[in-house]
């Protein structure tokens, strides 16, 4: 089975996601946002698998990349193949079918908590976030989980996406915790020393979740 990663030169780390579709058989071939004309088609991808960014959707002078991953959401909606996207992924989709993208009032950076009615057990709790844009729905994706903040994941047929980061791992949330990351969290009033070790114990204790879910969205989405 091949996933296909659709993630920025340098930080398309599919983590704790990537892991577990390992685990169940998937190999991976990798997109760069920045270089879409040298893109792999969807011949033969089993999954696409939408990482997050720094990058916003509405952005200035990324108009054709995201034109372009746009295109590769409806190409693979139409081909039925399955989409998992994640944080930018995830308001990459919800552009791509209708729906909007802008600035959050209230950016989420860190281990926010996270309710669901619809999967308590798959999607509430505290996850790892890191954004500062905010989506809203396309008519043809319902809302699967939420905050006060915004969406926080949505489902649709053979689609479905989450606003925070399921793949987190400590070397992920290390890795942009350090530089200009640093730098970032400080300007937020968080400590980046204080965050990579408060999220020892949260990534041991969120991996098992992580797991599941890909596993029900293999079973249940993806079928």
């Amino acid at each position: 089975m091949r996933a296909l990663l659709v993630g920025n030169r340098g930080d398309a780390d599919a983590g704790l996601v990537g892991a577990r579709l390992g685990e169940v058989g998937f190999s991976f071939e990798r997109n760069e946002r920045e270089y879409p004309r040298e893109w792999k088609s969807l011949a033969g991808v089993d999954l696409l698998l939408l990482l997050g960014s720094e990058w916003s959707v509405y952005w200035e002078g990324n108009e054709k990349e995201v034109a372009a991953e746009a295109d590769l959401v409806t190409t693979a909606m139409q081909r039925g193949v399955p989409i998992f996207g994640i944080c930018y992924g995830a308001q990459l989709i919800a552009h791509a079918l209708g729906g909007t993208v802008t600035r959050s009032h209230t950016p989420e950076v860190g281990w926010h908590v996270v309710s669901s009615t619809a999967y308590p057990d798959l999607l509430s709790g505290t996850w790892l976030q890191w954004h500062y844009d905010v989506f809203t729905l396309p008519s043809s994706l319902q809302s699967v989980a939420a905050n006060d903040v915004g969406p926080q994941a949505m489902l649709g047929r053979r689609v479905f996406a989450t606003q925070f980061h399921p793949e987190a791992t400590l070397d992920i949330i290390t890795r942009w915790s350090t530089g200009a990351g640093a730098v970032e969290l400080s300007k937020l009033g968080i400590d980046a020393k204080h965050l990579c070790e408060m999220s020892v114990d949260q990534v041991a204790s969120q991996a098992p979740a992580t797991a599941r879910l890909v596993d029900w969205f293999l079973g249940e989405v993806a079928a």
